[in-house]
């Protein structure tokens, strides 16, 4: 069978082996940050598939996604809905209460929690975490303070390679791709 080519520092492993809740935002994690606004007012958002299916593949291992945002649109709950995204917090602007309740209803602690956000209002959520993360076009205070930063663009992949890490570190990447080869 083909072996795996994607590799990951070995302290980001050990900080991820625990993890088993990713907290992500969306506004320049899962999109490129930008807002379009159509004809009549409506926002309109661009998610990439890459990204998308490894909120998949997390679902498939065990570790739950969970989405919280300072935004909300039909088009948000739509692509979060078709993804099987159970925790969502929407229109959030103090995050760490929305993410602390969803630690909660899923009975766990920050020990157990990832996050990948680019500006100050992830800040709190990426400071508590076990392993934090952030594209590379984030905010300067936020690249400062977290453990990875991704390769991939926000919103063309940068929620996967999280993804893949946490997958990596769980074990479960190499069988979820030899299933994928099949």
């Amino acid at each position: 069978m083909d072996r795996p080519i994607l590799t990951f520092a070995p302290e980001l492993l050990l900080r991820a082996q625990d993890v088993r809740v990713a907290f992500f935002d969306v506004d320049g994690v899962l999109t490129d940050g930008g807002l379009y606004y159509g004809p009549q007012g409506e926002e309109l958002k661009r998610f990439h598939t890459l990204d998308g299916h490894g909120l998949k593949l997390l679902r498939r291992a065990g570790i739950e996604p969970a989405v919280v945002t300072g935004r909300d649109s039909p088009a948000l709950r739509a692509r979060l809905q078709a993804l099987g995204v159970r925790h969502v917090r929407y229109g959030t602007e103090d995050k760490l209460p929305a993410a602390q309740a969803i630690l909660a209803e899923l009975q766990l602690d920050w020990s157990q929690a990832a996050a990948i956000g680019d500006d100050w209002p992830d800040l709190p959520l990426l400071r508590r975490c076990a392993l934090a993360a952030a594209p590379a076009s984030a905010h300067p205070e936020v690249r400062a303070r977290v453990h990875h930063l991704t390769a991939a663009p926000a919103g063309s992949g940068a929620a996967r390679e999280l993804c893949d890490l946490l997958l990596v570190a769980h074990g479960h990447y190499r069988t979820l791709l030899e299933e994928a080869l099949r």
